[in-house]
């Protein structure tokens, strides 16, 4: 592991009841930029049972997960992939999960609509994958001001509309994004 994060977390939303704090590690092959969309996607998809690299109780399932959530039974039924993802791996994840929600978290609206074109190329299933593209600017000033320990104080964030207000290490951010299905 080559860096590791602390995020004390503050939330204003009543259900959005956030961890006080949240440790997350960086692999030697992980960036800035993947820290920065798994600890979006942690907040916007923030529920009971979500877990940041959780681990998987199932072998047949040979794939790591950027942000999981497992049902009772220890299934995913909510999975999240941060950054690049191959269409090779998210066609087999969709059979591997199949009673999971799928997103991928994209650090622009470019590089979602990239991938949407490249899963109907390779003709992935329909209505099965969801994504994010966020603004690359916020993104990029974000990745700027991470640092070992850090403060996110989260206002309020929405799909519908796409938008989300929050602090982070004293800078404020109102941004929207943009989801795309296939």
């Amino acid at each position: 592991m080559s860096n590791k994060y602390v995020f004390d977390l503050k939330s204003d939303e009543h259900h959005r009841p956030l961890p006080r704090r949240m440790t997350m590690g960086q692999g030697d092959n992980e960036t800035v930029l993947h820290s920065v969309l798994k600890l979006l996607g942690f907040i916007l998809f923030f529920r009971e049972r979500l877990e940041v690299g959780g681990k998987l109780h199932n072998d047949n399932i040979p794939f790591d997960p950027d942000i999981v959530q497992l049902d009772y039974t220890l299934r995913p039924v909510l999975w999240i992939e941060c950054g690049d993802c191959g269409v090779n791996k998210l066609n087999k994840l969709a059979v591997k999960v199949p009673d999971a929600e799928i997103w991928i978290l994209k650090s622009s609206p470019l590089e979602a609509q990239t991938l949407i074109t490249a899963m109907r190329k390779e003709e992935l299933r329909k209505d099965r994958y969801n994504l994010i593209g966020f603004d690359p600017d916020i993104i990029q000033e974000l990745c700027d001001l991470v640092r070992p320990r850090n403060e996110l104080f989260w206002l309020k964030g929405s799909f519908e509309p796409a938008h989300m207000e929050f602090d982070f290490n004293g800078l404020w951010f109102d941004t929207s994004f943009t989801v795309l299905r296939h």
